[in-house]
């Protein structure tokens, strides 16, 4: 695989996180204007409905007074997957990592730069799960990138096309 080649894959790579990152921040920013105040939206009864949450704590609001130790969990994410997705020369992985990344760069961004200060940031969730849990759209794309790293894996599908030693490292 040739140096265009590879940039072509790392440019997936870095698409599907910023879509990611967009469309998961487009529906928070939605949700905190129309769901203000206590308004819930039944989206498809009985299982999901719409409802404001702001989460300072990990999944099922898991370590509440610890959010900075999540703020540096999801830099130290963002920084790995940064790292590891330039050298992934395979189109599922590099997509596979993007949604991966762009949930993290999301969850990142809210905990940096959201009440009630930085690094110490409450995510934002509004997708109510039939009362089980709340998320939002990062959460999402974590959990299905989570799913298909572990069946790439599962099924041996190698990271890079070629082996390392024929691919020139992106500069």
């Amino acid at each position: 695989m040739n140096t265009g080649q590879q940039a072509v894959r790392y440019g997936r790579f870095l698409i599907v996180a910023a879509l990611v990152l967009v469309v998961d921040q487009a529906s928070k920013f939605w949700a905190v204007r129309a769901l203000a105040d206590g308004r819930e939206l039944t989206v498809l009864p009985p299982l999901i409905d719409f409802r404001l949450v702001y989460n300072s704590g990990a999944a099922f609001s898991i370590g509440k007074s610890v959010t900075w130790v999540f703020t540096l969990a999801a830099a130290a994410a963002v920084v790995g997957i940064l790292y590891y997705g330039r050298r992934v020369t395979s189109t599922a992985w590099a997509l596979t990592l993007g949604a991966v990344l762009g949930g993290a760069v999301s969850h990142l961004g809210d905990r940096l730069f959201r009440e009630p200060g930085f690094a110490r940031g409450h995510v934002v969730d509004f997708i109510d799960y039939n009362g089980l849990f709340v998320g939002n759209v990062a959460d999402i794309a974590l959990v299905l990138g989570a799913v298909a790293l572990a069946v790439l894996s599962w099924r041996g599908v190698p990271v890079r096309d070629v082996p390392e030693r024929d691919v020139p490292s992106p500069t």
